[in-house]
């Protein structure tokens, strides 16, 4: 079989696992479970990562940023102007232009404001960021990003953290459905199973980090997640069986001794 590859705004990836940066008890980890992952992509929290003071432990002696490709985002920011020039500081910083923008309505469920990520979005898409947008489950919001110019559009499978999995499929299959951008759930994976589901339902990636940082061993947690990715992708192209509501034996009844 040929490599079975994605693209997002014109850049093409192998691996459909994205992993964060965050929450693991060191950078020297962090790395050991990216590589475990095979993940070609590590979101970054520029406003909590250090990524630019060399007086101080940097991922990228950990994490070549050559090798991989960072996605800043913008965690811990609840207005779109905090977004905006968070954004604009990383790509100062890094030359980053490929983004992953979130803009969280409050602490508590870290859910996302979507007024106020919507003209994130539309300010980012102006000035030649390539936005993959964080967004609540719902197929109008979706389709509404992505005509303000989200490169990716990425809803959350539960609230992040939690670890409860996707909570709607129907929604993200209609999200799948509608969109011309790639979709990729982010937030709520807890472990393997989960992520195979995301892929099952026709996503183009998963993105995950308490999963794998907080896991008792997040190496293997990391590899497991690897393997559950390309399982649920494998069973997506695969089509799977249809639901019946009676049983159908798998040998036929007629012309039994």
């Amino acid at each position: 079989m040929s490599a079975d590859q994605w693209s997002v705004a014109g850049r093409t990836f192998t691996s459909r696992l994205i992993v964060g940066t965050g929450k693991y008890k060191d950078f020297e980890q962090n790395a050991a479970a990216l590589e475990a992952s095979g993940a070609e992509i590590v979101t970054v929290a520029v406003r909590r990562v250090n990524v630019s003071d060399p007086t101080a432990p940097m991922l990228t002696d950990y994490i070549d940023p050559k090798k991989v490709t960072y996605l800043p985002n913008t965690a811990g920011c609840f207005n779109a102007d905090e977004a905006i020039r968070t954004l604009r500081l990383a790509r100062e910083a890094g030359g980053w232009d490929l983004v992953k923008l979130e803009v969280l309505g409050e602490a508590k469920t870290l859910y996302p404001n979507m007024r106020e990520t919507l003209e994130a979005t539309e300010v980012l898409a102006k000035e030649g960021f390539l936005p993959m947008v964080y967004c609540v489950d719902d197929p109008i919001a979706a389709k509404q990003l992505e005509d303000a110019g989200a490169v990716a559009i990425m809803p959350l499978g539960a609230p992040i953290g939690s670890g409860l999995g996707i909570q709607n499929r129907v929604t993200i299959r209609l999200i799948v459905e509608g969109a011309s951008v790639p979709v990729l759930v982010d937030a709520g994976v807890g472990t393997a199973s989960d992520a195979a589901v995301a892929m099952e339902l026709g996503c183009d990636g998963v993105l995950m980090n308490t999963a794998i940082a907080e896991a008792k061993d997040p190496i293997l947690m990391a590899r497991a997640m690897k393997r559950a990715v390309e399982a649920g992708r494998d069973a997506y192209l695969a089509g799977r069986m249809g639901l019946r509501k009676y049983a159908d034996p798998s040998s036929p009844l007629a012309g039994l001794i």
